[in-house]
């Protein structure tokens, strides 16, 4: 395969917490998407200095939740490099202790995995300024799910393909049945206060993968897919 390795190591650490629903701190977390994301990263301050970008790559964090409004749970799962410290989330707002897990598994060419992820499927339409300029397109978000289908499948990697497509998207290491994934939109997610305006239009792909690239497949873990990864999107998860 082009450019491929046959095997290749994941290693990362999940902490999954569950929080009461019906806590303030959670409330206001599944209403403002920027205080979920200080939710997730309030577990690992002190990595790297105050004041420096890219805190959530360098330390590898991402993170996706679901929410049993019935039950007033929320789940979160976050992934990182580095070990997150949750005694920040008040004790009240937890159900139980966090359940923390090393992830060590080794990746081959023609392995079978089911996946899940949530995905912020955007695309760039044009700007309309001359091609000299570089001046970047609006994102425009796809709110059908057959057009998130189509924007995940553009991103799979058949076997000897290499790791970005003629139209410059990053594969995933990994390709699939079309017809296997099945997509489902969840709610949008906002924000008010500094971050007024944003919104983060969400879907869930569940399916199966059979991996083409390992290390591709491992980059894609480690570093997510697609936009909105600060705000609980593109993180895969596999099994």
């Amino acid at each position: 395969m082009t450019g491929s390795t046959t095997t290749a190591r994941f290693v990362a650490t999940h902490s999954i917490l569950t929080l009461d629903a019906r806590h303030p701190l959670v409330k206001k977390s599944l209403v403002d998407a920027q205080d979920m994301h200080r939710t997730v990263m309030s577990g690992f301050r002190g990595w790297v200095a105050d004041g420096e970008k890219g805190v959530r790559a360098q330390m590898g964090v991402l993170s996706t939740w679901s929410v049993d409004l019935k039950a007033a749970a929320l789940v979160i799962v976050v992934q990182s490099s580095v070990p997150g410290d949750w005694s920040r989330i008040p004790q009240a707002a937890m159900t139980g202790r966090p359940r923390i897990i090393t992830v060590d598994r080794t990746f081959r060419a023609g392995d079978v995995l089911e996946f899940r992820t949530v995905v912020n499927p955007v695309r760039n339409a044009p700007s309309g300024a001359p091609p000299a300029q570089k001046v970047r397109g609006k994102r425009i978000a796809h709110t059908r799910p057959d057009h998130v289908k189509q924007w995940f499948v553009r991103r799979l990697q058949p076997e000897g393909e290499p790791r970005s497509s003629p139209k410059g998207n990053v594969r995933i290491g990994a390709t699939a049945d079309p017809d296997g994934i099945a997509v489902r939109m969840l709610p949008t997610v906002s924000s008010a206060g500094s971050h007024e305006g944003l919104r983060i239009v969400r879907a869930e792909l569940r399916g199966k993968l059979t991996v083409t690239d390992p290390q591709a497949l491992v980059d894609t873990l480690t570093e997510g897919i697609g936009h909105g990864r600060a705000y609980s999107c593109g993180l895969l998860l596999t099994r």
